[in-house]
């Protein structure tokens, strides 16, 4: 794809890969973000601070840009409101083309509240008058590995569902390939794992990688909200957070798909190679004075 790419989230976890990949293929790249110091970071030739919310600053910051790469904004109760002011500046800016980084299973009444917001910032892009392309990212294999505490537990309501989880690199070659390619207007792309593993499975694969036992404990609703409670977090976020085991439990997070092996050629990896690679992940559940 010709013209000016512009990458949001170009700090985080995402935007940050798909920027590299992109300026290391020599492709003219704009990353957005929102602290400049972060920024000036960025392998991007071209950088640009800008918030989501600030149409006007979004605006500026995508004029001349071809294609738009929209990593989805920080969990918050009016997100849907804020990728609705991105993406409306996008197109007064002559954006011509966007990919959307969403949620798998993305609809108006999915068990994971966070996955609703996807779903309509999805129908605010469709209604555009702009090709688009949805990737529908699983959960992060990183974040399952954040999610156990210090003391080898990881707990939550998710029953015996299962979750095909995915890691940021596979996401980001994805995406890249995406922005790159040609075809894929109007296309929805599942970034899964290659395997949809249970919570006791993933517990399993921790204690071997890390040495140690680790065990996973169901929780009802109730005691998820209660063991969750020490946190003091807004209603709407520990919601969010009980609700993404929920939606496992509910069989919405099981889905194995191969869209990242026909976009980048490429297997995504599994979670038993990922924490064999990636040992900071869970340096949290090493023995003290080991090294990760």
């Amino acid at each position: 794809m010709s013209g000016l790419i512009a990458v949001t989230g170009a700090t985080g976890r995402i935007g940050r890969r798909v920027v590299r990949h992109l300026a290391e293929q020599g492709v003219p790249v704009r990353a957005l973000g929102r602290d400049p110091e972060k920024l000036a970071a960025s392998p991007a030739d071209d950088t640009r601070t800008a918030e989501y919310a600030d149409a006007a600053a979004m605006r500026a910051a995508l004029d001349g840009a071809h294609s738009l790469f929209l990593v989805s904004a920080h969990e918050a109760p009016d997100r849907v409101r804020t990728h609705a002011t991105a993406v409306d500046a996008a197109l007064a800016a002559g954006v011509r083309r966007i990919v959307y980084l969403s949620y798998l299973n993305a609809a108006p009444h999915a068990t994971f509240t966070y996955a609703r917001d996807h779903w309509h910032t999805e129908q605010h892009i469709r209604a555009a008058s702009v090709p688009f392309t949805f990737l529908r990212d699983s959960a992060y294999q990183a974040d399952l590995a954040a999610m156990t505490s210090p003391d080898g537990v990881l707990r939550g309501p998710a029953g015996d569902g299962r979750v095909a989880a995915v890691t940021h690199d596979d996401v980001a070659a994805a995406a890249t390939a995406v922005l790159l390619g040609t075809g894929h207007d109007g296309a929805t792309y599942d970034m899964t794992g290659p395997e949809a593993l249970s919570f006791a499975e993933i517990a399993a694969a921790l204690a071997a990688a890390g040495g140690r036992e680790v065990v996973y404990r169901p929780e009802t609703r109730d005691e998820a909200y209660a063991s969750r409670a020490a946190y003091q977090a807004p209603d709407w976020e520990v919601e969010g957070w009980v609700t993404s085991y929920e939606a496992v439990a509910a069989g919405e997070m099981d889905d194995v798909s191969d869209d990242i092996r026909a976009l980048t050629g490429h297997p995504p990896q599994s979670f038993a190679d990922f924490l064999a690679t990636h040992p900071r992940a869970y340096r949290h559940l090493l023995p003290p004075g080991t090294r990760a």
